[in-house]
């Protein structure tokens, strides 16, 4: 397929196009979506494939033997991530927004505190807060544009009611892969204060070159108390299966997570199980480096154009297709460059505090769309700054 080619999603129950106007005040029929983070292209065909492959047998009943997709989540870890997982472990959910609660369900009690290392993605917390748990911040530090940890400050903030500590690797929405070095810290901090670990890596396919994910469950020591997340859904854009894996080699972490899944009367559907299914494989793979690739150049073009821009400052991406631009250098208050990024661009993009402190003078914007639309929002942003240049 051609990553070029724009299809016109307004009034489709497109949550992106049909509800900005509503949310942001910019029209679908003059504005450019970039806050969902969902992108603007078709699957591979192999998932489009197995879609009408269901429709032409029309019935669509009960999903049973769910073998083929536990092996393909398998051999895609392995194959593309050196991560070895045993497919009894795997427990499916609905999307990782729903992982994410059932793990804050099944792990913490009402009153917890639960440590989110911010400006990170905003449906944590509010899971979160909805739940009767406490948001506890950690503030990331921006060195010199790049997003790095401070553990003697993390350390001085516990209080000792802190139960959870939920990760994002890759970060959303600053794009770093962490290192080695710096996931051995998240350990060993989870460790000094008794916390579970989730590590929410939903954007791991999406890594740039000279980058290397490295999944939470590679590093040893840590297995205990360690829940991974990982979908098909972000890498693919079919988020509407609402399909996403938690899982969970602990013995004890697993029956406990079981034993919530079997109270709430969870299971998954059909439509997402066959996606995943057909998305884990060779013709995935080769559709998600050629994405990458597509990516990666959409990157340049807009970080080199909103860094042109005196006062913005685009972090640079090592991952996702979310930039994270910084507005703080323009000296305007959050009202004005908000203003003119949603009335005179007519750009939707994410408001930075959503995300928790440290994102206040930030906007997302969504760059997973065709090359020209890139194009188009960049024009529009330097038009909208153009007094700054």
């Amino acid at each position: 397929m051609s990553f070029d080619t724009q299809i016109d999603r307004r009034g489709t129950h497109c949550v992106k196009w049909d509800s900005m106007e509503t949310l942001y005040g910019v029209s679908p029929d003059e504005g450019i979506a970039m806050w969902v983070a969902d992108m603007e292209f078709q699957p591979p065909q192999c998932v489009k494939d197995a879609i009408q492959k269901m429709s032409d047998h029309g019935i669509y009943g009960y999903f049973g033997d769910d073998s083929a997709y536990r092996a393909a989540i398998q051999w895609w870890m392995k194959t593309r991530h050196n991560w070895a997982l045993d497919t009894d472990h795997i427990f499916t959910t609905h999307g990782l927004v729903n992982g994410t609660a059932m793990c804050v369900d099944a792990f913490t009690a009402p009153g917890d505190g639960i440590v989110l290392f911010t400006p990170v993605y905003h449906a944590f917390a509010k899971v979160i807060k909805a739940a009767g748990r406490e948001v506890v911040e950690c503030e990331l530090v921006n060195t010199n544009g790049r997003y790095e940890m401070d553990f003697d400050a993390y350390d001085a903030k516990m209080t000792g009611n802190e139960t959870m500590l939920i990760l994002c690797s890759p970060h959303n929405p600053g794009g770093r892969v962490w290192s080695k070095g710096e996931l051995q810290a998240v350990a060993a901090f989870a460790k000094r204060h008794d916390l579970i670990l989730v590590s929410d890596e939903i954007h791991h396919d999406l890594v740039y070159s000279g980058n290397t994910h490295i999944p939470m469950a590679n590093l040893s020591g840590i297995e205990d108390r360690l829940v991974m997340m990982t979908a098909t859904t972000k890498t693919f854009n079919i988020a509407g299966s609402h399909s996403g894996n938690v899982i969970i080699a602990d013995p004890d972490l697993r029956a406990r997570f079981a034993a919530r899944m079997a109270a709430l009367g969870l299971s998954p559907n059909s439509f997402g199980l066959f996606m995943a299914t057909a998305a884990y494989s060779p013709e995935g793979a080769a559709w998600v480096d050629e994405l990458v690739n597509y990516l990666d150049t959409n990157r340049k073009i807009f970080d080199a154009g909103i860094n042109a821009i005196p006062g913005l400052s685009s972090m640079r991406m090592e991952s996702t297709y979310l930039a994270w631009v910084d507005f703080s250098g323009t000296g305007m208050s959050r009202q004005e460059f908000t203003d003119r990024t949603q009335n005179a661009a007519k750009i939707a993009a994410n408001h930075g505090p959503t995300f928790g402190t440290g994102g206040e003078d930030f906007l997302r914007f969504n760059i997973a769309a065709p090359r020209a639309v890139v194009e188009d929002a960049v024009a529009r942003m330097q038009a909208a700054f153009s007094d700054l240049q």
